[in-house]
């Protein structure tokens, strides 16, 4: 089923390229001329290539969004890891963390020259 739809993108991909070649310029894209009217033309009538253009797109779309949950039903019950075959660790027993004395939260007394050096208890 994937490889039929992505058959079919791959043509529709080409066919919008070709039908996007095939149009007349009517802008000044890039600099170039090839169109009159400019900015205060009225609205030009759709050409056949327009409705062409429009409706390849849209099913270009469509077959981008069917291979997108294609690819995502596929891979959806593992993951890379899984496919490398990488043994899972074994299991350790967690340590509690050390909680700290109500004296080690105090700041130092007033008299107390001493650096503070962080200690790892």
């Amino acid at each position: 089923m994937e490889n039929v739809v992505l058959i079919i993108h791959l043509l529709l991909a080409l066919g919008l390229i070709a039908v996007v070649l095939m149009q007349r310029s009517e802008g000044g894209g890039l600099g170039m001329g090839g169109g009159g009217g400019g900015a205060m033309a009225g609205r030009s009538a759709a050409t056949a290539l327009a409705k062409v253009t429009w409706v390849l797109a849209a099913c270009f779309i469509v077959t981008s969004i069917t291979l997108t949950i294609l690819a995502a039903q596929q891979s959806s019950g593992s993951s890379v890891i899984d496919r490398l075959g990488v043994p899972a660790p074994a299991a350790t027993e967690e340590t509690a963390p050390a909680v700290p004395s109500a004296e080690d939260l105090l700041p130092p007394a007033q008299g107390d020259n001493a650096p503070l050096i962080p200690q790892a208890d």
